[in-house]
């Protein structure tokens, strides 16, 4: 896969696709968890989404289950505890694996050398800003808080 955009991944709800809407989009990719010390995290990530979506701007969550069971329900159990607690509006993928011999390819694009930010995701909540033509800016460790200043310049810069 040449660009983030191109790889399919199926949304929360089972449409396929869920990249490709995005494209032309800077987003921020954030596996996510509804059980993990991180799960706050949603709240920011929720903000950010709401006050740059007219920029151009989205967050997309990658619902993962492999850090302590931490995200255990099924698609319709996690989009409600979202939508319920964090009130989230920004777009879901199905379930997926980010780590190990099922990683999805999105997660093997995400975090190959030729990008730049090789090595396994370490926890949830880590995130990825990519640029409008699909291409890996930066890497985030699962405690930088969507409100982080170098996050949000690193945002700006990416969205002029």
């Amino acid at each position: 896969m040449n660009d983030f955009f191109s790889i399919p991944v199926s949304s929360i709800d089972g449409s396929a696709d869920l990249l490709g809407a995005l494209r032309g989009k800077v987003v921020l990719a954030v596996n996510v968890a509804s059980r993990c010390g991180y799960t706050p995290q949603y709240t920011g990530l929720e903000q950010l989404q709401r006050d740059l979506r007219a920029e151009g701007f989205s967050v997309i969550g990658f619902p993962c289950n492999q850090f302590g069971q931490q995200e255990p329900g099924n698609e319709a159990q996690i989009m409600r505890f979202c939508q319920t607690t964090y009130d989230v509006t920004f777009p879901m993928s199905a379930k997926l694996d980010v780590n190990g011999p099922q990683r999805h390819p999105l997660y093997s694009f995400l975090t190959a050398a030729q990008n730049g930010f090789p090595g396994d995701i370490g926890w949830n909540f880590e995130k990825f800003l990519i640029s409008r033509d699909g291409r890996v800016l930066k890497r985030y460790a699962s405690d930088t808080k969507p409100e982080d200043k170098g996050l949000m310049q690193d945002i700006a810069d990416a969205l002029e």
